[in-house]
């Protein structure tokens, strides 16, 4: 008799087992952190670079010559480019960026990137971003950096 009622309850059990699986990915998902690739602002989630760092302001100018060469380190001499993680137009929705979170930085928002320092920018392109898939990128020079700094602000403007 005990096994006859555990032959009949078990295909309930089963169907009740299925289902959560099923369901599990959908309340995973709800506690993810991952702002949709064009979210604007985006929340931020690098710590802040040490004061000294933090007030420094771009010391090139702000011409066609140094875009340009910050254009090309984004999207050819970095390595990986930051167009893999970040996007073509910056907007954090590269070819890479579903893997990640929290997602890279959209770049494309005003709000966000008018919100962030010239010095803090540089220190996360230079050290990485400490629980981010941020990687540094301490191999570009100072002025490759300030050149990158430039370009990114170039971005919300498209």
């Amino acid at each position: 008799m005990l096994f006859s009622a555990i032959r009949s309850f078990a295909p309930g059990m089963l169907l009740l087992a299925g289902c959560l699986l099923a369901l599990l990915p959908g309340i995973a998902a709800a506690g993810h952190r991952n702002p949709p690739p064009a979210e604007c602002p985006q929340p931020l989630f690098t710590g802040k670079a040490p004061a000294a760092l933090y007030a420094r302001v771009n010391p090139l100018e702000a011409n066609r010559d140094n875009r340009k060469a910050g254009e090309k380190l984004y999207h050819k001499i970095s390595n990986p480019s930051c167009a893999a993680c970040h996007g073509k137009q910056g907007e954090g929705n590269g070819p890479l960026a579903e893997q990640f979170d929290p997602r890279p930085r959209n770049f494309a928002c005003a709000e966000t990137v008018g919100g962030i320092p010239d010095g803090q920018l540089h220190w996360i392109i230079e050290n990485g971003s400490p629980g981010t898939a941020m990687p540094s990128f301490g191999y570009l020079t100072d002025e490759e950096i300030w050149q990158l700094v430039l370009y990114l602000r170039q971005l919300t403007d498209h």
